[in-house]
């Protein structure tokens, strides 16, 4: 008998699960107050009702079902024409208040036994422990109901306000299957929502920490970025123009399909026209270009074109504009993924790597981050130009790109050139992986055609 699962509504979310809970189990959803639980728990609620099996929302006491159900309204899945048929919310309080736990649990036994549910939802979980006439009380309360919910069948979530370091030793955290944990961390200037699955027995999951967003369309989630993977490499032979035709013949008659180029160099160096004039070489060719850039807006960068002379339009290139004070690095990745899907691009400029870096304070989840992009797109045939800004302006000691440039199969680095009458400019090929190159320093003009190689300095 194939293994049944309990879908969330979200496909990453159930990636992460391995496929999504396992059902019938019972599920604990943890978080502290403000994380998401209840938009969650009513995410399920919508994605598995129906009215032969409905999905069943019990209140307690720290969420009354009047505020539930008030704020609930603002979220695009909740539907009121099916509240009271595929969505049926009761209130525990009552009960609770006039019987106890007893009372609770014979009120749920008879719910579950009367009518066969999709689902189950325990809100507030925790709150139940405070009205147990001691912890033994409480242990057995939680044990008769899991009883009751297996013997049934019954697929359920119960929704509590537990910190990670408070679950270890409470009963109901023994007797789930799954718990999944949400929290908000500190990130410096803001804070960050994660995601993260604790145990989930019978099933493999994804683990370590997943970015969240709450929004109205609910709990969006944004896997750890090292566990994608993007297929098998297919690859092509034919060789992706930089868009300068000099500069192929420097990195060994261009760069191969899905390979990655890092352009170093200073403020004003010509980083940006290099990335939009690899972006225009493959326009030439029918091959559609992303270029993302946290440096210039849009009105900027289509001057800059309209500048060149250059005929791209949005149906050979999309440009995407985002300020680095507002990028959430997991949440920008998966946007990214989705533009260039839709775009069917081959080409593919991130203008600046600094920025997203500064967006990313946690190096190691930054190079996470380029490592798990990369590989994507070399897998996708996606050939990539990343630009990085350095401090120095005329000779470079080191790169100082945050440990990318041995990710990348080039790496070019642009500088200016010391000269009594004018500034210069250089370009240098310092990598070129399984292709010849041509290590000597160039001078170049950026003319109103584009970056234009003039001689060799060597």
């Amino acid at each position: 008998m194939p293994e049944r699962r309990l879908a969330s509504g979200q496909a990453r979310l159930d990636a992460i699960l391995g496929g999504g809970l396992i059902n019938p189990s019972i599920a604990l959803i943890a978080g502290l107050p403000g994380s998401g639980k209840t938009v969650l728990a009513q995410q399920y609620a919508f994605a598995n009702g129906t009215e032969q099996l409905p999905a069943i929302y019990l209140s307690t006491v720290a969420e009354p079902l009047s505020k539930i159900l008030y704020f609930g309204e603002a979220l695009s899945f909740f539907e009121p024409g099916r509240v009271g048929r595929s969505v049926q919310f009761e209130d525990l309080g009552g009960e609770l208040d006039d019987n106890g736990l007893k009372g609770v649990l014979d009120r749920i036994g008879g719910i579950v036994e009367r009518q066969p549910c999709a689902l189950l939802i325990i809100d507030s979980f925790r709150a139940l422990r405070y009205r147990a006439v001691g912890e033994r009380e409480f242990e057995g309360f939680v044990h008769q109901l899991a009883g009751r919910l297996a013997a049934t069948g019954t697929m359920a979530l119960w929704l509590g306000e537990y910190r990670r370091d408070e679950l270890e030793g409470c009963p109901e955290f023994a007797v789930a299957d799954a718990a999944v944990l949400l929290a908000t961390e500190d990130a410096g200037q803001r804070d960050s929502r994660a995601l993260r699955v604790l145990k989930l027995r019978g099933s493999d999951f994804r683990s370590g920490k997943h970015a969240y967003r709450i929004e109205a369309g609910g709990i969006r989630v944004f896997p750890r970025l090292s566990d994608i993977d993007a297929g098998s490499y297919e690859l092509g032979g034919r060789r992706a123009t930089s868009g300068i035709a000099a500069l192929d013949m420097l990195v060994g008659d261009g760069y191969w399909p899905g390979s990655a180029t890092l352009v170093v160099g200073p403020s004003g160096s010509g980083k940006t026209v290099m990335g939009l004039q690899f972006i225009h070489g493959g326009a030439g060719l029918g091959e559609p270009g992303v270029f993302a850039s946290m440096q210039e807006n849009r009105v900027q960068l289509e001057r800059m074109i309209g500048g060149f002379g250059w005929d791209i339009d949005e149906r050979v290139a999309v440009l995407r504009c985002d300020s680095p004070n507002d990028i959430y690095i997991d949440e920008w990745y998966y946007d990214l993924l989705e533009t260039i899907a839709s775009a069917g691009a081959r080409r593919l400029v991130i203008d600046s790597l600094g920025d997203l870096a500064a967006a990313c304070p946690d190096e190691k989840r930054f190079r996470e981050f380029v490592y798990a992009l990369l590989n994507h797109c070399s897998r996708a045939g996606i050939s990539v130009l990343l630009t990085f800004e350095s401090a120095e302006l005329y000779g470079h000691t080191s790169l100082s790109e945050r440990g990318v440039s041995h990710l990348s199969d080039n790496v070019i680095l642009l500088q200016y050139l010391r000269n009594e009458a004018q500034v210069g400019r250089a370009l240098t090929v310092l990598k070129t992986r399984a292709s010849g190159h041509v290590p000597q320093p160039h001078a170049f003009e950026i003319t109103p055609d584009g970056i234009t190689i003039t001689s060799s300095l060597a």
